[in-house]
C-alpha cells in the first residue's frame, strides 16, 4: 500500500492537512484550536498524505538553526498500522536533507516514543506536557 506523500504547494493541499490535523489533534486528542494552530504555521513546510486520493496523514516541518524541527505529525485513525506513519517520517527526513540539514528533533506523545525510537529517535529530555499531553524531546541524526 503506497500511498501519496508530498510537500504542501496548493491552498486546498493545506486544507486538506489542516482537516486531518483537526480531526485527530482538536477532535479525537482533545487539544485546543489554539495550542494546535500556532503563530509557526505560515513559516512551516507543510506535508500531506492522500491514500485514494483522500487526506488521511498530516505533518509540518520548521527549519530551527542547525537543525529540523518534526511537528503536527499526525495519521488518520482508519488507516494507522499500515505503516503510513513510518513513510511519513521517511520522506520528512528526505525533504530535511533536501534542504541541507541533518539533524532532526522532534516532541513525541509518550505513547508513541518507541515507535520514534524505532525509527532511530533517541529520547533527551525528561517527560513534560504540552496541550495536556505528556511529551518527551527526541533527535536523530540523519
Amino acid at each position: 500500500m503506497h500511498p501519496d506523500i508530498r510537500k504542501v504547494t496548493k491552498h486546498e493541499e493545506l486544507s486538506d492537512a489542516h482537516r486531518v490535523r483537526r480531526n485527530v489533534f482538536i477532535k479525537e486528542q482533545g487539544v485546543s484550536e489554539q495550542d494546535e494552530h500556532d503563530a509557526f504555521e505560515d513559516q512551516a513546510t507543510h506535508i500531506v498524505g492522500y491514500f485514494d486520493g483522500e487526506p488521511f496523514a498530516a505533518a509540518r516541518l520548521r527549519f530551527i538553526e542547525d537543525y529540523a524541527k518534526l511537528e503536527r505529525i499526525c495519521v488518520e485513525k482508519a488507516h494507522r498500522g499500515n505503516s503510513f506513519g513510518k513513510q511519513i517520517i521517511h520522506y520528512m527526513e528526505t525533504v530535511i536533507k533536501d534542504e541541507g540539514y541533518s539533524r532532526a528533533k522532534l516532541n513525541s506523545q509518550t505513547h508513541a516514543e518507541g515507535f520514534y525510537e524505532s525509527l532511530g529517535y533517541r529520547t533527551v529530555s525528561e517527560e513534560f506536557m504540552d496541550a495536556g499531553i505528556p511529551h518527551v524531546t527526541m533527535i536523530k541524526d540523519l
